[in-house]
């Protein structure tokens, strides 16, 4: 079996620089998962690193397959020094291990919650799963692997989430967009859903 986490984390430092800080989370039963914090100008970006380690397996299955499945790691963009947001460090790294966990595949237009604030004071606790290929390229892994892809994550307000319940992943992204929503401001209001 090929270790994925260099190739991985070769892939982010490529696409983002050096990583200026990184924490680890190990929860019960899972294996290790980091989250890498990468800074651009007033850009924070944080990378998971170890959710990728293990193919995502359909949860109706009952043998997971060690080597063929979906792999991903997780990617938040934010403004810096507008709020604690090193702070999401844990709700990241929760999200990154919930495949292990909970036996879900994190795929574009799903919503994660972390049923708290991603950090203190955040008006979010969910965010939507983008597409991916835009900040960091997928990686390629040997056959029968498959790529590991980079999924940005965009944090959703409580009203947001129940929006895009009813109304899908691409009508929120397009309400985004209509009203020039800034996604990267960690203290940013929901968009008008009315």
């Amino acid at each position: 079996m090929v270790d994925v986490l260099p190739l991985v984390e070769a892939r982010l430092r490529s696409a983002l620089g050096e990583p200026d800080a990184r924490a680890a989370v190990t929860f019960l039963g899972t294996d290790r998962i980091e989250v890498l914090r990468f800074q651009e100008g007033d850009i924070v970006r944080y990378a998971t690193l170890g959710m990728s380690a293990q193919p995502m397996s359909d949860p109706t299955a009952v043998l997971a397959d060690p080597v063929k499945g979906p792999r991903a790691e997780l990617v938040l963009s934010v403004r810096g020094g507008l709020a604690d947001t090193d702070k999401a460090l844990r709700p990241l790294a929760v999200l990154a291990a919930s495949p292990q966990v909970e036996g879900v595949i994190v795929a574009p237009g799903a919503s994660l919650d972390v049923g708290e604030p991603l950090w203190p004071g955040a008006p979010f606790s969910s965010v939507l799963v983008a597409e991916p290929g835009g900040l960091v390229e997928d990686l390629d892994l040997d056959e029968p692997l498959d790529p590991v892809r980079f999924l940005p994550l965009l944090p959703m307000t409580p009203n947001e989430a129940a929006w895009k319940r009813v109304h899908g992943a691409q009508a929120l992204q397009e309400r985004w967009l209509t009203n020039g929503t800034d996604l990267r401001d960690p203290s940013r209001r929901s968009v008008p859903l009315d």
